[in-house]
C-alpha cells in the first residue's frame, strides 16, 4: 500500500501538460453535487461536471474555485485508491486536476480548463477581453502557478508536526473516499497518522529538495513569503481581487493554493499572522457563487494603481527564478542558480516551465500587448513583458 500511496500523491503537487480524452464511463458513486442556478446556458454545456481530484491540492482547489464562481454545476470525485488505476489508464496522466464535462470529454491542466470554462460560461468569464486586463491575467496567473508551489511543499514537507497532521486529512480523500471536513474517530486518526510520514519519506522530503526550498532554505522562504503577504495586503486592502472587483484565472490560482496549504496546513496558517483575516477572506470570495449581478471589469480597461506592488514583488523573485530556469533548461542542464534577495539558491531546472511561458506569449501576442501603449508602461523597465515575448 505504501507504493501506492506514494504514486498517488506524486499526482498532487504538478501541474501537467494539457490534454484531453473522451470519458466512457457512467459515475454513478460521486460525492457533492454543487448545484448551479441555469440561466442562459448554451444547451450543449448543460449538465454536471466532475472534478477529480484531493482538496489537498493546490491545483484541485483553483479549479474548485473557479467551477464555484462560475455557478458551474459541478462535483468532486475524488482520486481514491480503488478508482486511481481506472482514472489514470483513461487519462493516460497520473497528475490531478482532471474534469470530466458533461459530453465525456476528460480534461487536465488547468491552464487549458480554465479558459476554456471561461469561454463556455460567458455570463460569468473569468478572462477579460482588453489588452491591458488581459495581459495581466495571463501574466499573473502563469508567476503564481509556479511560484507559489515553493512555499507550498516547503511549509508542508518540512515540519514534523505539520507531516503528522497530514496523514489523515489525504487519508480522507484517498482512503474513507470523503472530505476532509467531515470529522474524524479516534480510529480514524490513529489509522491514518503513518500516511503522513509515509508521503514525507517516499515524497516530500526529495520534492522540497529539489526545488530549492529544503529546511535549511526555511528562512528564506519565509521571508519571502512575508513579503507576498504585505504586497497582497496593501493591493487587497482597496480591491476584492487582482484586477479590481471581479475575478479573473490568476485569483483561483491564489486563492486554491491558500485554500489547499496556506489556511489548512497548521505551519504555514501559523505564518500569516496578522493577514490571516485578509487571506481568509479574499479566498471566501474566490470560492463563493458572488451576487446575482456580477461587476464588470474596469472601464476603459484600467487595472487597480496597487498592482505595481504586487508586480515588484513578483520582478524580483518568480522572475529570477523563471528567467534562470528556462535558460539552464534549454542549455541542458539539470540545474540552475538564482537569487532572489537572500542568496543563491540552487534548485532543479522545469521543462514544463518554458510551455507555460509559450502558452502566455500566445495569449498576450492575441490580446496585442506588444502595441498596447498601456501595457507598455506598466511593465516598462520590469523585464517581465520581454520574459514572455522574447
Amino acid at each position: 500500500m505504501a507504493a501506492q500511496i506514494l504514486t498517488h500523491v506524486m499526482s498532487l503537487c504538478k501541474p501537467q501538460v494539457p490534454g484531453l480524452k473522451k470519458w466512457e464511463a457512467n459515475r454513478n458513486e460521486l460525492v457533492t453535487v454543487h448545484a448551479a442556478p441555469q440561466y442562459g446556458k448554451i444547451d450543449m454545456y448543460s449538465g454536471e461536471y466532475q472534478l477529480i481530484g484531493s482538496e489537498m491540492s493546490f491545483f484541485t482547489r483553483k479549479l474548485e474555485a473557479q467551477l464555484c464562481f462560475q455557478r458551474i454545476p459541478w462535483r468532486y470525485l475524488f482520486k481514491t485508491e480503488k478508482r486511481k488505476a481506472d482514472i489514470e489508464a483513461r487519462a493516460n496522466t497520473h497528475f490531478i486536476p482532471l474534469l470530466i464535462t458533461p459530453d465525456k470529454w476528460l480534461l487536465h491542466d488547468t491552464i487549458a480548463i480554465g479558459p476554456m470554462l471561461s469561454d463556455r460560461f460567458p455570463e460569468r468569464a473569468v478572462v477579460p477581453a482588453t489588452p491591458m486586463q488581459r495581459t495581466c491575467c495571463y501574466i499573473l496567473e502563469d508567476a503564481l502557478n509556479h511560484w507559489l508551489g515553493r512555499v507550498c511543499v516547503h511549509s508542508r514537507w518540512c515540519y514534523p508536526d505539520n507531516v503528522t497532521w497530514l496523514g489523515p486529512r489525504f487519508g480522507a480523500n484517498m482512503m474513507l473516499d470523503r472530505s476532509i471536513d467531515i470529522p474524524f474517530t479516534a480510529d480514524e486518526l490513529e489509522q491514518l497518522a503513518p500516511i503522513g510520514m509515509m508521503m514525507y519519506q517516499g515524497f516530500g522530503k526529495n520534492v522540497c529538495e529539489v526545488n530549492g526550498v529544503g529546511p535549511d532554505q526555511g528562512a528564506a522562504v519565509r521571508a519571502d513569503f512575508n513579503n507576498m503577504l504585505r504586497a497582497l495586503a496593501t493591493h487587497l486592502a482597496n480591491n476584492d481581487f487582482l484586477l479590481g472587483d471581479r475575478p479573473c484565472l490568476a485569483d483561483f490560482a491564489l486563492a486554491g493554493a491558500s485554500k489547499a496549504h496556506f489556511l489548512c496546513d497548521p505551519e504555514p496558517r501559523s505564518w500569516l499572522g496578522e493577514h490571516l483575516d485578509m487571506l481568509h477572506e479574499y479566498t471566501g470570495r474566490c470560492f463563493s457563487n458572488g451576487q446575482n449581478t456580477l461587476a464588470p471589469w474596469a472601464a476603459a480597461d484600467q487595472v487597480p494603481a496597487s498592482l505595481t506592488t504586487l508586480l515588484d514583488y513578483l520582478q524580483y523573485s518568480y522572475y529570477q527564478s523563471a528567467a534562470a530556469n528556462i535558460s539552464a533548461g534549454l542549455a541542458g542542464k539539470k540545474y540552475y542558480e538564482f537569487d532572489y534577495g537572500f542568496g543563491t539558491t540552487r534548485a532543479r531546472t522545469q521543462k514544463r516551465l518554458n510551455v507555460a511561458r509559450l502558452h502566455v506569449r500566445n495569449e498576450l501576442l492575441r490580446a496585442g500587448a506588444a502595441e498596447d501603449a498601456g501595457v507598455q508602461d506598466l511593465f516598462a523597465g520590469r523585464g517581465i513583458l520581454e520574459h514572455y515575448l522574447a
